[in-house]
């Protein structure tokens, strides 16, 4: 049986993607999983479908209010926290000559902010438990600047910085970046831009399928306590960034 079998751990971005494909993977090792996302539907219909480990709450990332009632009611349900996978994220890509600043402040708030006020939601009570483990799904733009991606790499880029951060400042709570290549997902789908969305489907000729980076997160929270997967960069065998 896994070690993850008494654990609770809150997914954001659960209801499509690599969101929903980490609660599945995860769900097979009898974790107490707690999922959230703003579309309500999918997440029940998920945690219908898996069973009474799975429960759900609404939320938005952004929204400071928001992560901590959904931390709050993880808490209730399972009674305590131990993992958070900070997995929702936008990528509007598109030229900076564009001046679609509206799309860069939305990156922004979700990919940066929600990544803070998830920790900030669980933080003390891992610092409290003296035990803890954020993982934080970023990109492998993180890694590296494409055109159209400066503000989306920026924001990923941010995403590695603050999981090292929190990594040097806790030496009892583990954390963990996760940087994927192209996966096939709705990522990418409010591209507002059309030659920009039509070369995303160029890119996702050579992509990955959400489970690849269900088991890249599995196989980070499933090292022995003491062990510290500190990143994992996915991408598909073909990719050539």
């Amino acid at each position: 049986m896994s070690g993850l079998s008494s654990k609770t751990i809150l997914i954001t971005g659960a209801s499509s993607g690599i969101g929903e494909a980490t609660v599945r993977e995860l769900a097979a090792t009898n974790a107490n999983l707690f999922i959230g996302a703003r579309r309500t539907d999918r997440l029940q219909a998920l945690a219908e479908e898996l069973g009474e480990q799975v429960a759900w709450g609404p939320l938005d990332v952004t929204d400071p209010v928001s992560f901590n009632a959904f931390a709050d009611a993880a808490e209730a349900t399972f009674g305590r926290i131990d993992v958070l996978v900070n997995n929702a994220g936008i990528m509007p890509l598109s030229p900076l000559a564009a001046l679609k600043r509206e799309e860069w402040t939305r990156m922004i708030d979700v990919n940066i902010h929600g990544v803070l006020n998830g920790i900030a939601a669980v933080l003390p009570r891992f610092v409290a438990q003296r035990a803890g483990h954020v993982i934080n799904v970023a990109s492998i733009g993180a890694h590296l600047v494409v055109p159209t991606g400066a503000v989306y790499c920026a924001t990923k880029y941010a995403v590695w910085a603050i999981t090292e951060g929190l990594r040097q400042e806790h030496d009892d709570i583990r954390a963990t970046v996760i940087s994927p290549g192209v996966v096939a997902t709705e990522l990418g789908n409010d591209i507002t831009d059309p030659q920009v969305a039509e070369a995303l489907k160029g890119w996702r000729q050579k992509s990955l399928t959400p489970d690849a980076i269900a088991r890249a997160i599995r196989y980070a929270l499933e090292q022995p306590e003491g062990v510290d997967v500190n990143e994992v960069i996915v991408r598909p065998t073909a990719a050539n960034m």
